[in-house]
Order: C-alpha cells, then sequence, then structure tokens
C-alpha cells in the first residue's frame, strides 16, 4: 500500500520487499480499525485470510461494503484511493501483494 496520506490503526506486516513486489499482512483487531486514507501506486492482488466484509470509503461521502471470502483473492489496478475498514466484529486480516 503506496502513498498513505492519513494512516490508520490496522497493523501492517511486510514479509517481502523487493524490486518487484511488495507482500504485506494487513490486520485489523476490532471492527473500525481502518488502513487510513491511501492511493495505490502499483497494481495488486489481495487475499482475504477470513470470511467476511470489509468496508471502503471511496472518499467525497461513499462507502460501499466488499464481501470477502477466504482464500479468493481479488485484483486492483494502481491509482485505487480508499480507506479499508474492518466492517466485522471480529478480528480479519488480508494479504497484499503488490507488483513493482
Amino acid at each position: 500500500m503506496c502513498d498513505s496520506a492519513k494512516p490508520g490503526n490496522a497493523i501492517p506486516t511486510v514479509f517481502i520487499d523487493n524490486e518487484r513486489v511488495r507482500v504485506t499482512e494487513w490486520r485489523f483487531r476490532k471492527k473500525g480499525d481502518n488502513t487510513g486514507w491511501h492511493r495505490h501506486a502499483y497494481d495488486y492482488v489481495v487475499v482475504p485470510l477470513f470470511d467476511g466484509q470489509l468496508e471502503i470509503d471511496l472518499g467525497g461521502g461513499k462507502r460501499t461494503l466488499a464481501p470477502m471470502k477466504n482464500g479468493i483473492p481479488y485484483f486492483r489496478n494502481e491509482g485505487v484511493e480508499h480507506d479499508v475498514i474492518n466492517g466485522n466484529e471480529f478480528e480479519c486480516a488480508f494479504i497484499e501483494v503488490e507488483m513493482k
């Protein structure tokens, strides 16, 4: 996750960071924990480690719920701007793979 303008309270753990990829686990300890507003500088894949939902703040008062299925990845292009928020009553996490 790149270009963070306003930090959140989700916990990032970087497992790999080299010239080709960055692999980060994002852990949300409780409902409402968030990544902070940011813009992605790279294409990326997210692999949820839970069944549930994330709330996505798209800015301009727009929010959406994104259903997550454990182990089912999704892809996004660079340039995405948002804040990702735990919408569950439990701790959750996902793995983010950025392609540099």
